[in-house]
């Protein structure tokens, strides 16, 4: 048994003995637009591991993650189909790399070994690349927890993932790394922001289509059943057209006593003049003069290729910027400091000791203002949402993004016996509809007490022979 360096307690050392991987396909209930893509259907991928302690001890864990087209890699040159052939290369690259690990390591040494490993058998593109080992760690924390019969908080702020090490990055402190997860307090609920998507319909008479699900198509149904306070909206790129669709949700949000928004560029502005035009735009309108005060932060405004070298200059000064697709390795959010951001997002498809080493940065450092913020990749209900909400809660976020109860009703694909025992086990979370459980949105919040489980945030297991092996 090893030390986890910064703590008094020792670090498991476990070895990954086996792994499965599974796939469902998912439709969407109505088209989510981002940036310039706009997805009907993805395959969600699912994980089994077997982890094996060193008294030779083992338990199964798992994950799940949606392998979503057209964000990890937005070459135009590429289908979607080869988007998501890139995930499924990515998950068996880092599936094969965790088996030929042959001595025990901590989880996160594991993980970090993972990453580095699969980066490395697949150059490029790193955001691609992490996928699959992301899934991995996650499926192994999720045994390990099922081994030794605590919760993810638990093991989390016990260190008992062994943050800390050689894997640790050299500007981190152990010390002050493991005392800050001593610190961690999970809440017993946290606020839904939902996304409003570039296709979505604003106001009822928007609807043109009707699903007839009972489920909220419009910002307006949204609010109507959800109350939520909190919105994430979608930007085109294309000012003249943002403009005015911001106008139209600004008139529907206006209705609320209180909110708060996020503007999510996602690649689509080619420079800072742009940008600058488009909240030029926004200040001069007095329509949007609510929605402007509202705004916390704007997310990844210019792509991958040119944000590391596109200066925030003054624009810096007018609001809080963040990046998340630019965010594909150790160093990024170093990197995007110096050009004027000021925060970084949490994945869990990027990987939960990424997000837990971004927070202990931010939160044990001097620099003022830095934050972490949740953002979605169309988890959906079962392992995803609740691993990500899980990761959420303990980082201290008060607010996430999410979006796939939105755009998806319930656990899709997954038989009537299953769906059963997640809503058994997870009654705060879900509520009941007559073909299944769905998000639970209440006053905005969703409630997560019941996450606590034993394992990695869930009582339950998919039924992973009513799957198809990962194609």
């Amino acid at each position: 048994m090893g030390k986890s360096i910064g703590s008094s307690v020792t670090a498991p050392r476990i070895r990954i003995v086996e792994i499965d991987a599974f796939e469902r396909d998912i439709s969407l209930r109505l088209p989510f637009r981002f940036g310039a893509a706009t997805l009907k259907k993805a395959p969600q991928a699912f994980l089994r591991v077997r982890v094996e302690d060193e008294q030779g001890k083992t338990a199964v864990g798992a994950a799940a993650e949606m392998m979503v087209p057209k964000w990890f890699d937005k070459n135009p040159a590429l289908t979607a189909a080869q988007n998501v052939d890139q995930l499924r290369g990515s998950i068996r690259v880092a599936a094969a790399a965790s088996l030929e690990a042959s001595a025990p390591a901590t989880l996160f040494a594991a993980a970090r070994l993972n990453e580095l490993e699969t980066v490395r058998r697949l150059p490029g593109n790193p955001l691609a690349a992490g996928f699959g080992p992301s899934i991995v760690a996650r499926a192994a924390l999720d045994a390990y927890c099922r081994l030794a019969g605590i919760s993810f908080f638990d093991a989390v702020r016990r260190n008992l993932i062994g943050i800390g090490g050689p894997m640790l990055p050299a500007d981190i402190d152990a010390y002050a790394g493991s005392a800050m997860l001593a610190d961690l307090r999970p809440a017993g609920a946290i606020a839904a922001r939902h996304t409003i998507g570039i296709l979505d319909p604003i106001t009822e008479s928007d609807v043109v289509d009707p699903i007839g699900d009972g489920l909220p198509q419009s910002l307006e149904a949204v609010i109507a059943r959800y109350g939520n306070r909190w919105f994430k909206i979608k930007l085109s790129g294309a000012i003249d057209a943002d403009i005015d669709r911001l106008a139209r949700i600004a008139a529907v949000l206006d209705r609320l006593n209180d909110y708060r928004v996020t503007v999510d560029g996602n690649e689509q502005f080619v420079a800072g003049e742009q940008l600058a035009a488009l909240l030029a735009r926004i200040d001069e309108a007095p329509r949007l003069a609510r929605l402007r005060a509202a705004i916390a932060f704007v997310e990844q405004p210019f792509s991958r290729e040119i944000t590391m070298e596109t200066p925030l200059g003054d624009l810096r000064a007018r609001l809080p910027f963040l990046i998340d697709e630019s965010d594909d390795g150790d160093g990024a959010f170093a990197r995007a400091k110096g050009l004027g951001y000021t925060g970084v997002s949490s994945k869990t498809c990027k990987g939960i000791y990424r997000s837990l080493i971004k927070a202990i940065r931010i939160r044990t450092g001097t620099e003022p203002g830095l934050f972490l913020s949740g953002e979605d990749l169309t988890c959906q209900a079962g392992l995803a949402v609740q691993q990500d909400l899980a990761l959420a809660s303990l980082l201290g976020l008060s607010h996430v993004e999410r979006n796939g109860h939105h755009y998806v009703a319930g656990m899709q694909g997954a038989p009537q016996a299953e769906k059963a025992v997640f809503a058994t086990a997870h009654p705060d979370l879900y509520e009941q509809r007559g073909d299944g459980p769905i998000l639970s949105i209440r006053d905005g919040r969703i409630a997560i007490g019941s996450l606590t489980a034993i394992g990695y945030a869930s009582g339950a297991l998919p039924d992973f022979e009513a799957m198809e092996r990962l194609s």
